[in-house]
């Protein structure tokens, strides 16, 4: 391997061939949507008690398989996973001032949607290896408010599903899982998302597969499906003649997928395993070029699971590596390495947190969280991702780009030479 002088003083780059954009779109999404749009049936969905009220053939033909795909009993289409989290939270029957606990290392609409029903998300730390909520964080954290834990697959690892449904059948909770970034990854045998009572996964235009904008929710619980079905769509204008007596929460929104995300949903789900395949293929070979590199630690994944590698995350040892994590960035970026970023969440650290009020002096609806003088948001609540966020963690955004061969080599060539020369990047 031929050393040049850092690019930051001058020499030249270590990257030299572009990175192709990461698309999943092709040819069968392009034949699919011509085929809706000939059709005239954009959206079939009637917001009243009819065969409508599921929507139209697309999005119950992207539903079948979805739930086929991942082995649940029911999926349901909706326009965000944002969306899909709400129905999530409001189908097992959160009421005000009801506490869910939440990791903080994750993004802001997971505890938002908390928040919606005027419930209150208590965070609670995350492990350092996988970067998932700690279940010990999470006991540590249950009061006789405690209705449920909303866990996040963060990245692409499983959370710890085991431990999480050991906590919730000793204090009574139920567990909602976040797969946003995880689709197609394993825990054991099963499936994100399909290890708790509800879960799901995202479908915008930056995760493995997507329809534009998207979710899908997954659950094997009967009721549970039957009370997001009514959320998603003017559940109040029907509970009446659909017999349904248990209408807490049951508040009507028009969360519904079109025709013509769902005809591409049905030919992106026919891709996933094999993106899946690719980006674990990716990331085994970064992984083969880093791992040797003194004071980086590269991703750890747990026994009897399998990582989708939406983020390749990476983490510097503070013992050894004494430049800070933002010059490294910034040298890898001038060796023109793409698709970095330094630390990543924590979302108790939000103004809307901080201050303990949701929107404004006017009593917008979501404002009970202001009332509880005993909820702890400060920095410190969360020691271990604050650490990360602050100081230690980096990323690669693998959904961003494609990775040949050739882009893996000099991605390695650039962190090989950067941090042979740490002595100048400080």
């Amino acid at each position: 391997m031929t050393e040049s002088k850092l690019a930051i003083n001058g020499g030249a780059k270590a990257v030299k061939t572009k990175l192709k954009r990461f698309n999943t779109i092709g040819k069968n999404e392009e034949l699919a949507v011509s085929e809706v749009i000939k059709s005239g049936v954009l959206s079939k969905y009637l917001g009243c008690w009819d065969e409508d009220f599921y929507g139209g053939p697309k999005v119950q033909s992207f539903e079948k398989a979805c739930s086929e795909y991942f082995n649940v009993k029911y999926s349901i289409a909706v326009n965000s996973w944002t969306s899909g989290l709400i129905c999530a939270v409001g189908a097992i029957g959160i009421e005000p001032g009801d506490e869910i606990i939440v990791s903080t290392w994750t993004m802001c609409a997971s505890a938002t949607a908390i928040l919606h029903w005027n419930a209150i998300p208590i965070f609670a730390d995350i492990e350092n290896k996988t970067f998932n909520i700690c279940p010990k964080s999470v006991e540590n954290n249950i009061t006789k408010k405690t209705k449920a834990i909303l866990a996040i697959d963060i990245f692409g690892h499983p959370c710890d599903y085991d431990a999480l449904n050991e906590l919730c059948d000793k204090y009574g909770l139920i567990l909602i899982s976040d797969s946003a970034q995880a689709p197609g990854a394993f825990y054991k045998s099963k499936m994100t998302s399909t290890g708790s009572n509800i879960g799901g996964f995202s479908l915008n235009y930056h995760k493995h597969i997507h329809t534009g904008e998207g979710g899908i929710i997954v659950t094997n619980d009967e009721l549970y499906y039957k009370k997001m079905i009514l959320i998603r769509n003017h559940g109040e204008a029907v509970v009446e003649e659909m017999k349904f007596e248990d209408i807490t929460n049951i508040i009507g929104y028009n969360f519904r997928m079109g025709e013509l995300e769902a005809a591409i949903g049905i030919e992106q789900l026919k891709r996933l395993s094999k993106i899946i395949k690719t980006k674990q293929s990716e990331a085994k070979k970064i992984t083969e070029g880093l791992k040797k590199i003194r004071g980086l630690i590269t991703p750890e994944i747990e026994k009897d699971c399998s990582h989708s590698f939406y983020t390749y995350p990476l983490l510097l040892d503070n013992k050894i590596i004494k430049i800070s994590r933002d010059k490294i960035i910034n040298a890898l970026n001038q060796e023109g390495v793409k698709g970095l970023f330094g630390g990543y969440a924590n979302i108790h650290l939000l103004p809307i947190f901080q201050n303990k009020i949701a929107y404004g002096k006017r009593g917008f609806p979501w404002t009970y969280i202001s009332s509880r003088k005993d909820i702890n948001y400060e920095k410190g609540i969360c020691p271990v991702a604050e650490e990360l966020n602050d100081k230690t963690f980096f990323g690669i955004e693998m959904c961003l780009y494609e990775y040949s061969d050739k882009n893996i080599e000099e991605l390695i060539n650039a962190f090989l030479k950067v941090f042979k020369n740490l002595d100048k990047v400080g």
